[in-house]
């Protein structure tokens, strides 16, 4: 393996090596002894998992995997290179790669969310580990994660601890003290083992030990050698992210391949074969909505409702929290399907992991509910599960300035800017608690991250049960062929659209109001046509920042489409606490505002 590592890094004059020869015996003894799986099968649900979460030493997987015989040794010399999957650090193109590693600190959450499928869900025998570098041990991430290891008693998760003393820039904080990290993983309720992790023997036996272990997550703390086995490298500091020049490689293989002495080609053990066969495609709603005209409920309670109900139409469905369940209404799940909720506490950062690795090879289909304005510092999170290619689905609760009395810490005004900026991220905003049920079957079934913003406000229903909807097709909920002005709003703001298109009704003007439903797809065409049809006059309200939200979304829209003025009303500086109505009036948004912009830009 450190010869595949050296020789890999050395074709592409960059990458990590040093990190890769420091977790060679650990990789060696992993993939070759303790692990059980099918070789031609990586992706089988049966199999072990790995997770690799120091994704810059990616090059001494990909060597593993070529021992195997999954690679060509061959296809190690193109790491790195435009037209090869054995990218700087591993990603979901490759089949026995789970999750995307490589922003430090993020691996164990994701092995924590295997880990609890395995044991609660699946109830299977496939064990999970995970190997950590030193140096992100730092992130506050990872102690998220070892916490909610042990207080779910996952004993089918091994967190391997790669102390090799040096981090990128100079040494890590603790060094070699392993005694001190044994004592961390011991208070955060973790069954511990300290290695020396280049001893074979040492490995076998602590990765042995830690299989009989019951009911308490297992810490590995190896002490490793950064650039172990290279002569005058190993243990130097400056020489993180460097690979060797040629000839100097040559020689350090040469002395590497002198001291092996035996060519024993071995091959993994095959797993226990008890997870079941599942499918979670094609959810159905089991009944259409049974809100009623005139009802008046918040579509954060909407949605727990419709989580519950979604829990009946399939098993799989499962709801994670993050000590909010009583304000997102996660909890109407948590009664109903108990054995399917994961409280996560106020740990927002591994709540996204661990939900990222239930959801991987289509174990379940995952849902996750916080504050809107809390899943901001999950944003990294995110961003790796937009590059591991995940389905979770995330749901945050109390956008906005409508929050009220609570202040600014807890309205989310930035959270349509990040998840729009997210790849492949389907964004639901509905607007009354029909809208918000077909989001939650819609992302059940939808590929790739889907975020539902909901609000806390009560609003009143404003279709009937028999509505379709459908990703990137908006609603045109008022028209008529005098229409002068198209506003579109969602949420709070499109029933203050509503109030408007009433009041200024009584006054002889006619306003076009729609309702986007999903703001990522936009639905392009209706809002072309429908500006066009109005004198190419159109105002966004939104209850979120100008930048990075809707009105910006309608505007790239239409941005090659000549004589459409896009007119924005948005929250423009941070807001403070108050009644809803006084600060959707104060801020913007209100039906009063809408109604003075619509005056204005009639009379431009």
């Amino acid at each position: 393996l450190r010869i595949h590592s050296i020789r890999a890094t050395c074709a592409c004059s960059s990458g990590h090596p040093t990190s890769c020869c420091s977790a060679a015996e650990i990789m060696s003894v992993l993939f070759f002894h303790a692990m059980r799986y099918k070789r031609t099968e990586p992706e089988h649900r049966d199999n072990d998992r790995f997770v690799l979460s120091k994704g810059h030493a990616a090059p001494i997987l990909y060597a593993a995997w070529a021992e195997i015989g999954d690679i060509r040794e061959s296809d190690l010399l193109s790491l790195r290179k435009i037209h090869c999957d054995l990218e700087g650090h591993p990603t979901t193109r490759l089949s026995f790669v789970d999750v995307a590693t490589g922003s430090l600190g993020q691996g164990l959450g994701a092995a924590c969310g295997m880990a609890y499928t395995g044991k609660y869900f699946d109830k299977a025998s496939y064990r999970v580990f995970c190997l950590m570098g030193d140096g992100e041990s730092s992130e506050g991430s990872v102690w998220e994660a070892l916490a909610f290891a042990s207080h779910y008693n996952l004993d089918n998760l091994v967190a391997v601890f790669d102390v090799n003393r040096l981090g990128q820039s100079g040494t890590a904080p603790l060094e070699h003290c392993t005694d001190i990290y044994q004592n961390r993983c011991e208070a955060f309720g973790w069954n511990t083992y300290l290695v020396d992790g280049h001893d074979v023997e040492a490995l076998c036996h602590a990765f042995w030990q830690a299989a009989q272990v019951k009911n308490k997550p297992t810490a590995v703390i190896a002490k490793t050698f950064k650039g172990r086995g290279i002569p005058n490298i190993e243990d130097a500091e400056n020489w993180h992210g460097k690979p060797m020049p040629k000839e100097r490689a040559d020689a350090i293989i040469q002395l590497i391949e002198s001291q092996i002495q035996t060519n024993r080609n071995l091959m993994p053990q095959p797993p226990v074969e008890d997870s079941p066969q599942i499918s979670i495609t094609n959810i159905k709603m089991t009944s259409l909505p049974t809100y009623k005209a005139g009802d008046k409920i918040a579509t954060r309670k909407a949605c727990g409702l419709a989580l519950a109900k979604l829990g009946h139409a399939h098993e799989r469905v499962i709801v994670l929290d993050g000590d909010t369940k009583n304000s997102t209404f996660s909890e109407i799940f948590k009664k109903e399907h108990p054995e399917r909720f994961i409280e996560c506490f106020i740990a927002e950062q591994n709540m996204v992991s661990v939900a990222l690795g239930c959801a991987t090879r289509g174990r379940t289909i995952a849902f996750a509910s916080t504050f809107a304005a809390f899943l901001t510092r999950a944003f990294d999170q995110i961003r790796m599960g937009a590059i591991s290619q995940t389905d979770i689905n995330l749901i945050g609760s109390h956008c906005g300035v409508s929050v009220g009395e609570d202040g600014p810490s807890q309205m989310a005004l930035e959270d349509l800017a990040m998840f729009r900026s997210i790849p492949n991220c389907t964004i639901f905003y509905p607007s009354d608690a029909i809208s918000t049920e077909h989001a939650v079957y819609l992302a059940a079934n939808t590929k790739g991250m889907c975020f539902i913003r909901t609000t806390r406000p009560e609003t009143a229903i404003i279709y009937t049960a028999q509505e379709n909807f459908e990703i990137g097709q908006a609603k045109v909920v008022r028209h008529s062929v005098n229409d002068k002005v198209t506003v579109i709003g969602a949420g709070v703001t499109l029933h203050e659209a509503l109030a408007a298109a009433d009041d200024l009704s009584q006054q002889g003007i006619s306003i076009r109001v729609i309702d986007p439903f999903t703001i990522k797809p936009l639905d392009t065409a209706t809002i072309i046509s429908s500006a066009k049809a109005t004198g190419g006059r159109v105002i966004t309200v939104e209850d979120h920042y100008r930048e990075g939200g809707i009105g910006e979304a309608v505007c790239a829209a239409v941005s090659r489409e000549p004589d459409i003025l896009v007119h924005q009303l948005a929250v423009t500086e941070v807001p403070r606490s108050g009644k809803p109505s006084e600060l959707l009036d104060m801020f913007g948004i209100s039906a009063k505002q809408i109604i003075e912009a619509v005056k204005y830009t009639l009379m431009s």
